[in-house]
């Protein structure tokens, strides 16, 4: 079955109206009845706003975040509007075709 994986890059401490983005963003997929998404944390990573980690006396913060979501066409593209303008210059937003067996 042909479906659409949406990915979204952004960083922990991202906001979005006083908000952490990644919540608002989830809470968003929910209220739209998104069948699910995964949010990964990773270790290290740079992009245009420079390097994605802090590190202070072995805590790590600020870290890479990646919200993964796989679902019908119909159900995701018409929430990309309101998730670029959510995420804006803070990440990015992409969007490719899978097949799910």
């Amino acid at each position: 079955m042909k479906m659409l994986c949406l990915t979204i890059r952004i960083k922990r401490n991202d906001e979005f109206n006083h908000k952490r983005l990644n919540k608002l963003i989830i809470d968003y997929f929910i209220k739209n009845k998104i069948s699910g998404a995964t949010v990964w944390t990773g270790v290290d990573g740079f992009g245009k706003r420079r390097r994605s980690t802090l590190t202070i006396e072995g805590i790590t913060m600020n870290m890479p975040m990646i919200i993964e979501v796989i679902d019908e066409k119909s159900k995701l593209e018409p929430l990309l509007p309101d998730l670029k303008m959510m995420v804006d210059d803070n990440g990015l937003v992409t969007i490719h075709e899978v097949d799910v067996i």
